[in-house]
């Protein structure tokens, strides 16, 4: 096969989103970065990584940040958290959240 070929099959699947939603992460809200939310707990944090480029090809950072989002989600119930909260933005891959516990 051609090197441009497999350029070609391996390009729309750097794309895609691989990362999914576990069950018991749908209740987890995120919040937007800033002040802590009023009312919850600290309960500590999470970090997450995704594969954020694949060879010399940089992949969607819409899709890299919806991803490290999904992965922070399905964490925070091991936490335990129901809320989530952006530390600062993605680098790298990489992304840390601030855990909540603000339902009781």
């Amino acid at each position: 096969m051609r090197p441009l070929s497999l350029l070609l099959l391996v390009l729309p699947l750097a794309a895609c989103t691989w990362v999914p939603l576990q069950p018991e992460a749908r209740q987890v809200r995120v919040v937007p970065a800033g002040a802590a939310p009023a009312g919850c707990t600290r309960q500590g944090e999470i970090e997450v990584s995704v594969k954020h480029a694949v060879g010399f090809y940089e992949r969607n950072q819409v899709k890299v940040r919806d991803e490290l989002e999904t992965l922070a989600r399905n964490e925070a119930p091991g936490v335990p958290a129901d809320t989530i909260q952006p530390l600062g933005e993605p680098s790298g891959g990489s992304q840390r959240f601030a855990a909540w516990r603000c339902r009781s």
